[in-house]
């Protein structure tokens, strides 16, 4: 009688566990894009549709007249980013995944101290998780200058599945007509040139137009969750551009955030890879596809398009994460994808080109935790040149990079499969 009552006691517990369980490995449910009515195109998506259907299933629009200046390493940005800051007048709001105390973090607290000091409103969003190093006397710093600090979803014991849904944003907005998302954060390693050792190869843009109010909603969004405070007003959201007739790229934000059921993370990457009708090259500094997307890579490359992926490799600050993605090479490289490893240094860059017009630069890694759990940003972009200057980059850096080769990849030893293997294994749980 006791064991039955024990047994009945621990049910709901067990329960309870089970579905938290499967929920901190839950996948995103999109297996296949297929259109209805375009049977005979080999891409399964009408090309002349693409922009349409990408605004309908991300979520966002593309308006035309951007100005877009895109950066491959720290020396490009920062030096750009410091002066538009310095340059502010009016607003400048934040939103970090990353910071680390250092040259970068202490640059930036001197330019945000005097700026607020000079009465420009300055917002500061750092994600709990991913800028805990920073000293409570950096930003008392801060407030005392003048501007405002939170510190998103911070880890509590009775909040723990907020520390599981991590804001992986990055956003700088000046003035409400300057912005800036990319692979960046606040620590020394992406200062440099992207090919020395420990100076971070990354992508980041900055871009003028409407798409700037757009990107200000996110850190919207995510202040209001952190204060209470949502923002709304001029200073903010000044009145909308008319970007028709004025010269420049057509852009967009999308903002990827988890949900129950079909992100808009997987359909912005499903569709894109669907789409792809000549070329479709990815740089992705965690590249762990998910099955279905791993077939969707495969089926293109089957289909005749240039699939081509370029992810960190060894020198990569996740190990465990080159492990499970190598554990989808074999297959990828059978159907025709071609995959390098960077070599200089970490590559951290989060970018897509297809067919030289569309572009996309952000935060969103190709891996289920970006697709399924993180909040992501990223600015899609149809423009020829934007998607050429993406293409040269990428050549660029193929010449600094291993392509990995089919044949020698099955000599690979024994150990190094099992590690695959077990990286994979885990890979839904980081």
């Amino acid at each position: 009688m006791q064991i039955f009552l024990w047994i009945l006691l621990s049910l709901p517990v067990i329960v309870l566990a089970v579905i938290g369980a499967r929920y901190l490995v839950r996948g995103t449910p999109v297996t296949h894009v297929r259109p209805a009515r375009y049977h005979d195109d080999p891409s399964g998506l009408a090309a002349e549709h693409l922009e349409h259907t990408l605004e309908l299933l991300a979520q966002t629009r593309l308006d035309p007249g951007h100005a877009i200046e895109l950066f491959r390493c720290g020396d490009e940005l920062y030096p750009r980013l410091w002066d538009d800051l310095r340059a502010a007048r009016q607003s400048i709001t934040l939103q970090l995944y990353y910071c680390k105390p250092g040259r970068m973090a202490d640059e930036l607290l001197v330019i945000l101290a005097e700026r607020a000091r000079a009465g420009v409103r300055v917002l500061f969003l750092q994600d709990a998780f991913g800028s805990g190093s920073l000293p409570n006397e950096y930003n008392e710093r801060l407030k005392q200058a003048g501007v405002s600090v939170c510190s998103f979803r911070p880890v509590r014991w009775y909040d723990l599945e907020k520390a599981y849904n991590r804001s992986h944003i990055r956003v700088v907005t000046v003035d409400a007509r300057v912005a800036y998302t990319g692979g960046f954060g606040l620590d020394d390693k992406w200062w440099g040139d992207g090919l020395t050792k420990g100076q971070w190869r990354d992508t980041s843009v900055r871009f003028e137009g409407q798409a700037v109010a757009q990107l200000q909603a996110v850190f919207a969004a995510g202040w209001a969750e952190g204060t209470g405070d949502l923002l709304t007003g001029e200073l903010f959201f000044p009145p909308r551009l008319d970007g028709s007739g004025r010269p420049g790229a057509e852009a967009g934000v999308v903002h990827a955030a988890p949900t129950i059921g079909s992100t808009i993370g997987e359909r912005y990457l499903a569709v894109t890879i669907a789409s792809a009708r000549e070329r479709l090259w990815i740089t992705n500094a965690y590249f762990v596809p998910p099955d279905d997307f791993r077939d969707m890579l495969s089926h293109a490359a089957t289909r005749g398009v240039d699939v081509r992926i370029l992810t960190a490799g060894d020198m990569s600050d996740v190990l465990t994460t080159t492990y499970a993605g190598r554990a989808s090479y074999e297959s990828l490289l059978e159907s025709g994808v071609r995959i390098f490893e960077y070599v200089p240094t970490t590559h951290h860059a989060k970018t897509v080109v297809s067919d030289g017009a569309f572009s996309s630069i952000g935060t969103m890694n190709f891996d289920n935790r970006s697709m399924a759990f993180n909040d992501e940003t990223l600015l899609l972009v149809h423009d020829a040149e934007v998607a050429r200057r993406m293409e040269e980059a990428f050549l660029t850096d193929l010449e600094h990079s291993r392509e990995i080769v089919l044949a020698e990849f099955r000599r690979r030893p024994w150990k190094q499969r099992i590690l695959e293997r077990g990286a994979a294994t885990i890979s839904r749980l980081w």
